[in-house]
């Protein structure tokens, strides 16, 4: 059994790029392109993982893993360019698994 994997990324060529690596890999993946997109999706189905960036166009990564981590214990990985060590804080403080 393959696991489940919410991708969270308003890029779209980085979105199908990582899609289609965890695809070989044997992951099934969502793609969400907006922070509401990630909320819905991860509300309407269950992940084993979600794949979160912090820049989106509407609400920041930060913002959706509050969200999501209020009503889940789903892990989230957070996958970013940023690599100030304060949003790295941040994203932990907030619910994140783990950061790259």
């Amino acid at each position: 059994m393959t696991g489940k994997i919410l991708l969270v990324e308003d890029d779209a060529r980085l979105a199908e790029m990582v899609s289609g690596y965890l695809g070989e890999a044997g992951y099934r993946t969502s793609v969400a392109p907006t922070g509401e997109d990630a909320i819905a999706t991860h509300a309407g189905g269950l992940f084993d993982l979600v794949v979160l960036d912090l820049m989106l166009p509407d609400i920041d990564g930060l913002e959706v893993c509050k969200r999501i981590r209020a009503r889940a214990d789903t892990p989230i990985l957070m996958l970013t360019a940023r690599g100030d060590a304060m949003d790295r804080v941040v994203g932990l403080e907030l619910g994140a698994d783990d950061y790259l």
